[in-house]
């Protein structure tokens, strides 16, 4: 019987991913589009729409555990998750940033490397 109710908590938690990643790769989609229309993309580039995609499905899974530690309405998780799906890589700046902001952080560089300007 604890079988059963660890192999369906384990389905949930799998459907739950899932439901998060498919969220927030939509609004990645709808963010490509948008910049398809404003003419900043073409709907040829392939690379791109999988590179907004993938960029948006970590920006949603980020979201999606800060939304749970908060313990925040699984409505209002959803609408952060897609938001930040489809903003993309501006939420991990603007997470960055505020991250540096609240632990005093100054913006690190990486070392170059001897030949590099």
């Amino acid at each position: 019987m604890q079988q059963e109710a660890s192999l369906f908590s384990q389905i949930a938690d799998l459907l739950t991913y899932g439901w998060v990643l498919g969220l927030s790769m939509l609004g990645g989609a709808a963010s490509f589009v948008r910049r398809v229309r404003s003419g900043k993309a073409k709907y040829s580039n392939i690379i791109e729409l999988i590179g907004e995609l993938v960029v948006s499905a970590f920006a949603g899974l980020v979201t999606f555990f800060l939304c749970q530690s908060a313990q925040l309405d699984g409505a209002l998780s959803a609408a952060f998750i897609a938001i930040s799906g489809h903003m993309g890589t501006r939420i991990i700046f603007m997470f960055e940033g505020y991250l540096m902001k609240r632990f005093g952080l100054e913006q690190c560089e990486l070392p170059k490397v001897d030949g590099e300007k």
